[in-house]
């Protein structure tokens, strides 16, 4: 198996990729990092584990498309055709042939499921029931709203998920606002003293729009 891997700058440059949270994406670099050359890799929840990542880490990577799970636990990397070209006299063929029978490869190189080939084995911890989804199904899953698995990756306080995901879906607030907002409000003593036992639950930031506050002078320095 080849030891260096590359990147494409149209992948790892996009929005969509830059605007996961920076643990998220340390995870799809060391998944990368670690796949055969294939793109295949059996053990993302140990690396995830031993990154210190938190669960939610992974289950954006799957929301946002970036990694696509199989139901025998193996997931593969679905822009590695993009990233590597591997010499035939390096290239180790893997040996996850009945999950790559299942993918399919686009004109640019991409993998694609084939429908109806599997099920997420990493799906999200619960359906959370709130009426109709737009999309005519009885519940919502997390799944539907990948930015609230952003905001959640982000979160220092983590005891209130559901409701927290009933606040989301009723507030659909912006994501770029509500992850710059937490960037300076994790520093600021109220979040950081008595182990965080002031900060709010996730749904009363959300209900509260919290978002909207404005850092002190102390948070952002005295102009030059």
């Amino acid at each position: 198996m080849a030891e260096r891997r590359m990147f494409a700058k149209t992948i790892i440059d996009s929005d969509a990729f830059l605007d996961m949270p920076l643990s998220t994406q340390a995870l799809y670099f060391h998944l990368s990092m670690r796949a055969d050359d294939d793109g295949f890799i059996n053990n993302a929840k140990k690396i995830q584990r031993m990154l210190g990542c938190a669960d939610d880490d992974l289950k954006i990577l799957l929301a946002k498309n970036f990694v696509i799970p199989f139901e025998t636990g193996v997931c593969v990397i679905k822009h590695w055709k993009l990233h590597n070209y591997i010499q035939k006299d390096r290239y180790k063929p893997t040996v996850y042939v009945e999950e790559k029978n299942k993918l399919s490869t686009k004109n640019n190189d991409v993998y694609t499921l084939d429908t109806g080939c599997i099920q997420d084995v990493y799906s999200l911890d619960a359906q959370v029931s709130i009426g109709k989804s737009s999309k005519g199904k009885d519940k919502y899953t997390y799944d539907d709203f990948p930015e609230f698995l952003e905001f959640w990756a982000a979160y220092p306080r983590k005891d209130d998920k559901k409701d927290s995901f009933n606040a989301w879906i009723k507030n659909n607030p912006p994501i770029d606002k509500v992850l710059f907002a937490l960037s300076w409000q994790k520093q600021t003593p109220q979040w950081t003293k008595d182990n965080g036992q002031f900060i709010p639950l996730g749904a009363t930031y959300i209900n509260g729009a919290r978002w909207e506050a404005e850092p002190s002078i102390d948070m952002i320095g005295e102009p030059f």
